[in-house]
């Protein structure tokens, strides 16, 4: 193959990573921009400036308008970007190249954004120069907002290739793929559920919503307000699954939580009628069943593969953890300042806990209660091992019998067997039968004193 045509190749996907989701993204809000303009029968002065601004706000870098800065930008877009990066990294890798394709790959969806960046940031300047509403934004925030997004994505995508090759390089846990997914499925959960209970809410507060909308009177008014309504969506699902765990969100002063509600001004938003009004009814301390539906999910993930007692339990602490990590990150990004409103967002001190505690305790006993941990096999029982028969064609020969056998051992008990016992009997008594003579069986016994002689028996006349 020429060498030639593969370097092109690779040129080519290289640029594609570099530019590919950053200049879609840059159409799309042109054509946006562009539209909105002609609609209100506008000039293009300062176009160039609020394409700039809002391809920064994509990447979460806030905006300054009269000396109003807006922080809290919408998600959507931000989520659509990192998507957008993981694919294009991920097509360009190869999970079986080489190490050095793979960091150009990564520095290129890294040095395209960035490069775009410094050019959106020099028109930004410019464009100031003649609206003076427009502020240019911070050159540092600006940039650690680019690096942010796409690094994200990038280590998304490449991780999704070779992932598994780098785990078996660095000898990581085999479970860890398993806790990711659990992580994964905890998060989709959470934030999934949070979007029923919004969009519920939103039924039951529909005059609200209807009133949000009567603000503008133009068709064009309220079709951008349900674009932008449609654009903080996962923002609003961030702040009801702050609430469904046991932490709050705030808008301002209004404060929002299951136990307790402190109202305050919010934005003209429709989708912002979804938030509960004072006094707060108890139908919204059910949100706490969200929270222990997503904890089930995490840990019935956790048991598809049953482990000992430690692994199972560091697998769910660790998807515990980076479930909390995606949700803080999820809830840092989707706040920020609003203008004269203050801050809004959720309280982060008690949100990425919150999750954790969640995930771990109802994942906890999920995973013991659905096979996740492997019972340890009892002790085998002692066996007792059969007398091998012996084995007819490798028995040896048997010895020629001597014609004296050998005398066997007496048992252990010192008492001779029956049968030799009778033997040694007999033998005796014929023994004892050869060395009386034949004669002395007729002999009588005679008494002992015939035997015995006085003196008077041998003197004369005696008798």
């Amino acid at each position: 193959m020429d060498q030639r045509a593969v370097g092109a190749r690779q040129a080519r996907e290289l640029l594609r990573v570099a530019f590919g989701p950053s200049l879609v993204a840059l159409v799309v809000i042109a054509a946006i921009v562009l539209l909105q303009l002609l609609i209100a029968n506008s000039d293009m002065t300062g176009a160039l400036g609020a394409i700039a601004s809002m391809w920064l706000g994509v990447h979460l870098v806030p905006v300054s308008i009269g000396g109003a800065e807006v922080g809290v930008l919408p998600l959507l877009p931000v989520l659509v970007m990192v998507w957008g990066t993981a694919r294009t990294t991920a097509a360009a890798t190869n999970p079986h190249g080489s190490w050095f394709v793979t960091r150009w790959v990564v520095a290129s969806a890294l040095g395209g954004p960035l490069l775009l960046a410094a050019i959106a940031l020099a028109v930004i300047h410019d464009a100031a120069s003649v609206l003076t509403e427009l502020q240019t934004p911070h050159a540092l925030r600006a940039f650690g907002g680019v690096l942010a997004v796409h690094a994200i994505g990038a280590v998304v995508g490449v991780g999704s290739r070779v992932g598994r090759r780098v785990m078996a390089g660095v000898s990581l846990p085999a479970w860890l793929p398993d806790a990711f997914r659990a992580a994964a499925a905890g998060v989709l959960a959470l934030v999934g559920l949070s979007g029923v209970v919004m969009a519920g809410s939103l039924l039951v507060h529909w005059s609200t919503m209807h009133d949000l909308y009567s603000i503008t009177d133009s068709m064009f008014g309220q079709f951008s307000l349900t674009v932008l309504s449609v654009l903080y969506i996962p923002n609003v699902m961030v702040g009801t699954a702050a609430v469904a765990v046991g932490s709050s969100a705030h808008v301002g002063l209004a404060t929002f939580s299951s136990f307790t509600v402190f109202g305050g001004d919010i934005p003209a938003l429709p989708l912002l009628a979804a938030v509960p009004t004072p006094p707060l009814g108890p139908v919204w301390v059910a949100l706490l069943i969200v929270a222990a539906a997503s904890a089930v999910a995490v840990g019935q993930q956790c048991a598809r593969r049953p482990l000992a007692l430690g692994p199972a339990l560091a697998k769910l602490a660790v998807a515990s953890g980076l479930a909390a990590l995606t949700m803080v990150l999820l809830g840092y990004a989707g706040g920020g300042r609003l203008g004269n409103f203050g801050d809004v967002g959720v309280d982060q001190a008690t949100f990425g806990p919150a999750v954790f505690f969640w995930f771990a305790g109802i994942g906890a006993l999920t995973v013991s209660m659905t096979g996740g941990i492997a019972r340890r096999p009892r002790a085998p029982e002692p066996v007792v091992e059969a007398e091998a028969e012996p084995d007819v064609g490798s028995q040896p020969e048997p010895e020629p019998e001597s014609a004296d056998p050998e005398p066997q051992p007496e048992p252990a008990g010192g008492e001779p067997e029956p049968e030799r016992a009778e033997l040694e009997d007999t033998e005796a008594d014929v023994e004892a039968t050869r060395d009386v003579p034949n004669d002395s069986k007729n002999d009588v016994v005679e008494d002992p004193e015939d035997h015995f002689m006085a003196d008077d028996d041998g003197a004369p006349g005696s008798h």
